[in-house]
């Protein structure tokens, strides 16, 4: 452990600490922060380096961010767990699975397009407008850090060995004042999956491709081809893979909200109360758009980067392979009785994780999704191999590459 600090160089104290911090809780090893990742950050980022893999900032005492949003599993979930377990005994289960953290720092804010169509914002439902804000509820969060107010964690940021460094970067009596000082850590942490470029490498295979440094193989060219082929997989209607017009990466999204009916997780401990719904943009997290019953069921289209990497699928984490992913996009309404339970009649019980006044929400018109029971599905289950060759392409290159 670091014993002093060099006021002279808050700098050079803040990258040695970074290089100490343990990462537990989630079911999560240890991975630890390699130098190239936060050389060159700016001050206030590195303390963000410092509180993101920080667990005594937890009420358990072994939940970081870091946790949650394992850098080895592309800042994703490093478990099969439909939601995470936290609290102050780290055993109460969470409602959603965890998204990853990547490529989040060119989301927009939650707004309304000129067709009224919902884009942006940050978590599955949009509601928070930046990665700031994002970042403030997991520390209060009964189902994650846990912490009871803001005033208890800056008691627990007062004990962490960078509180020097915190002061320093953020004045002196900023631990006086525990909104400003809550506002300083999220502030942190936003500056920090900002500026490290761990958050947003665009380095995989797919981004050499396009740089012309590599070829993608025979699998992965026809997966592609899949992929952007609005007749087959149409994948491309809302994850986007083309260059922009500024010659920037593509993201895999479009910010957009979709309702997919997906089934219903009895694995989440919510779900044993048959009245429990998450209905994503109108609620229960988010309250402002409860009125809006037409958006019920919606939630944020993510990033297809590093999907191949992912433990679970999903914002209730149902599926935990992508062939079964992809599997349900293209069979979902051809044979819905493979995704969804069967009632005592017999008929299948489509779309059972939405009360019976939204399944009219749930997209039925965009390919694939656009069949009728007897139909052929849209992907043969060579076509779906193919089409996941192409999306394991997005893995960055610090991740996991999938065989050829």
């Amino acid at each position: 452990m670091l014993r002093f600090f060099d006021r002279s160089s808050p700098r050079r104290a803040l990258v040695a600490l970074a290089f100490g911090a343990s990462l537990t809780g989630c079911g999560g090893s240890s991975p630890s922060q390699q130098p190239g990742t936060i050389a060159g950050l700016s001050p206030a980022a590195l303390i963000g380096a410092q509180i993101f893999n920080d667990p005594t900032l937890s009420a358990s005492g072994k939940q970081s961010c870091a946790s949650c949003h394992n850098p080895a599993n592309a800042h994703a979930q490093p478990n099969s767990l439909a939601t995470q377990l936290g609290g102050a005994d780290g055993a109460v289960a969470g409602f959603r699975a965890t998204p990853s953290l990547r490529y989040l720092s060119a989301n927009p804010s939650f707004s309304f397009d000129k067709d009224g169509t919902a884009i942006g914002g940050f978590n599955r439902d949009g509601r928070a407008q930046s990665l700031e804000e994002q970042a403030k509820r997991p520390f209060l969060a009964p189902h994650e850090m846990a912490n009871a107010s803001k005033e208890e964690l800056v008691g627990r940021l007062k004990q962490a060995r960078y509180v020097e460094q915190f002061r320093l970067v953020f004045g002196a009596s900023v631990l006086d004042h525990p909104e400003q000082a809550f506002d300083r850590v999220a502030f942190a942490l936003q500056q920090f999956q900002k500026e490290d470029p761990a958050f947003h490498p665009f380095d995989s295979k797919y981004d050499q491709f396009l740089a012309g440094k590599t070829q993608l193989n025979g699998a992965e060219l026809r997966g592609l081809a899949l992929f952007n082929d609005a007749t087959k997989g149409n994948c491309v209607a809302c994850h986007n893979s083309a260059r922009g017009a500024d010659g920037a990466a593509p993201l895999f999204t479009d910010f957009s909200f979709d309702n997919l009916g997906v089934p219903r997780n009895t694995r989440i401990a919510a779900t044993a109360d048959p009245r429990y719904f998450d209905l994503g943009l109108c609620g229960p997290d988010r309250t402002d758009l409860a009125a809006r019953a037409d958006l019920c069921g919606a939630f944020k289209v993510p990033t297809l980067r590093n999907v191949a990497t992912r433990k679970v699928f999903f914002h209730n984490g149902v599926f935990t392979t992508l062939k079964d992913v992809v599997g349900f996009y293209v069979r979902r309404d051809t044979n819905p009785e493979e995704w969804y339970p069967l009632a005592s009649d017999g008929s299948v019980l489509k779309f059972n994780d939405l009360p019976a006044e939204y399944h009219a929400n749930v997209n039925r018109t965009e390919g694939p999704y656009n069949r009728q029971p007897g139909m052929a599905p849209a992907l043969s289950s060579r076509e779906i191999d193919d089409l996941i060759k192409f999306l394991g392409t997005l893995n960055d290159a610090d991740q996991p590459q999938p065989q050829p």
